[in-house]
């Protein structure tokens, strides 16, 4: 998913009404800043709900500035 070297990064969705984890994407931080919220279906509940995105957790997640 993302390479080194690269400005995107590895992103969680979580689900506002069940609150599970279902989908994983990557974003470029420096196109869009701001948290992705997205309308996807939801497993758990059964139905579509609202996806905000979270961090993934991982210690390769972040971008090292260059020197």
């Amino acid at each position: 998913m993302a390479k080194k070297g690269d400005k995107r990064k590895i992103i969680g969705m979580v689900s506002e009404t069940s609150g599970h984890r279902s989908y994983y994407t990557t974003k470029n931080t420096m196109n869009t800043p701001e948290k992705l919220r997205l309308r996807k279906y939801d497993p758990v509940a059964r139905q579509h709900a609202w996806y905000e995105e979270t961090k993934k957790n991982l210690g390769r997640n972040t971008v090292n500035p260059k020197k």
